[in-house]
């Protein structure tokens, strides 16, 4: 049960923060046994304009793409397609001889890079932020991806697993856990064995039947008015960020041939809240089955193996939660530093966007925000902790 008079706080909120000029504008949803029971909007999707967020604004999803991903795997897997022991370079060929950058020098690999080890970011392979070998080698591949964005040959999905593939490994398969392009991997691992480009797998299989009219990889021209800008913080408040980040088109106005399967959608609050119900009703919306039960019992609720466990120490938002087929899991509350439920799952993106399930108390949250480097950020946390409050 949900106490729906605490409730219009996280609006007031969302106020508050675009009044204190830390986020330009955000919308946000709470649904409870598949009722949505309380919609919020304040702020601006483009300041200059004086353009207000609202329900078909559209955001750039960046990490929460991962959810979709692992939801496209799960439907393959289901099928009898894919296993999760196929190694990733049954796919894609650059993937059979990887090399690990130890302390010791480069090392062959002691086994191949596993779907399973992509869905849960035991793969070895990682970003492009950090400054040892791996991720030099993952940021020159960025590099080539965004240098060729507007080019009259952009890189494509499979084009850019296959130059990652030669990207050195940081560690041993399966020997420890780090966030990495593992789900764009999985991305063309899609598109090999569905026969078909990611965004038509996705189309196909779950965004045109779940109604996600607004949700993909690229957006319409006659679209664009609606795609909220991208801001950050600056000197006396917030400033427009106009930059493209791994591998993305901030401005959606290319030719996009790469279709990350970690960062590239580009949905509303209204879309996601299709997919996230499907997953809560465990796996069927409207009468439609789009994964079954087990599938979905098994895509939320892996684990790490405890060693792998040990190197999430350093996420300042995750104690409590483990991490499985691209989503985060919470399985102790007592060591949150949100005030949360046994088994929700979910995750975020780069610029803001937010996705938790809450099985336990029936309840889904939803939060909508363009803010450069947010992640999980304070305005998330305040908000859990109040809907926490609100649920009896």
């Amino acid at each position: 049960m949900v106490n729906k008079e605490m409730l219009p706080r996280l609006g007031a909120l969302l106020q508050e923060s675009v009044a204190a000029q830390e986020i330009a504008g955000a919308n946000l949803c709470v649904l409870h046994r598949g009722e949505e029971i309380y919609y919020a909007e304040a702020g601006f999707a483009d300041i200059s304009a004086n353009r207000k967020i609202g329900r078909d604004s559209l955001f750039r999803l960046y990490s929460m793409t991962k959810p979709v991903t692992a939801a496209a795997v799960m439907l393959l897997v289901e099928r009898g397609i894919v296993d999760l022991l196929d190694p990733i370079a049954k796919y894609i060929p650059s993937f059979e001889n990887m090399t690990v950058a130890s302390e010791n020098g480069d090392v062959p690999a002691n086994r191949r890079v596993t779907v399973k080890d992509c869905l849960s970011m035991t793969s070895g392979l990682v970003y492009n932020c950090d400054p040892d070998p791996a991720s030099r080698d993952t940021a020159a591949v960025f590099d080539e991806l965004d240098s060729r964005l507007y080019s009259e040959n952009p890189m494509t999905t499979m084009e850019a697993a296959l130059k990652l593939g030669g990207a050195r490994l940081a560690f041993q398969p399966g020997e420890g856990w780090r966030y990495g392009v593992s789900a764009d991997i999985l991305g063309a691992v899609v598109e090999a064995a569905g026969g078909m480009r990611f965004g038509e797998f996705l189309e196909k299989e779950f965004f045109g039947p779940l109604g996600m009219q607004d949700t993909g990889f690229a957006v319409p021209e006659e679209k664009r008015a609606r795609l909220t800008k991208v801001y950050e913080a600056a000197a006396g408040g917030l400033a427009e960020y106009h930059g493209n980040h791994l591998g993305i088109c901030n401005h959606m106005d290319a030719d996009i041939r790469f279709e990350s399967g970690g960062a590239g959608l580009v949905s509303s609050i209204e879309d996601y809240k299709h997919f996230a119900q499907m997953l809560m009703n465990k796996g069927t919306y409207h009468g439609r089955r789009y994964l079954s039960p087990a599938t979905v019992a098994y895509m939320t609720g892996c684990r790490l193996q405890p060693w792998q466990q040990e190197m999430m120490k350093g996420w300042d938002n995750l104690p409590g939660f483990t991490y499985g087929n691209l989503m985060r899991i919470m399985t102790d509350p007592s060591l949150a530093v949100i005030n949360g439920s046994v088994g929700e799952y979910g995750w975020d993106g780069w610029l803001g966007p937010y996705f938790a399930n809450m099985p336990q108390v029936e309840t889904t949250f939803l939060m909508m925000v363009q803010l450069r480097d947010a992640g999980t950020f304070t305005l998330t946390r305040k908000l859990r902790n109040v809907l926490a409050a609100a649920i009896e």
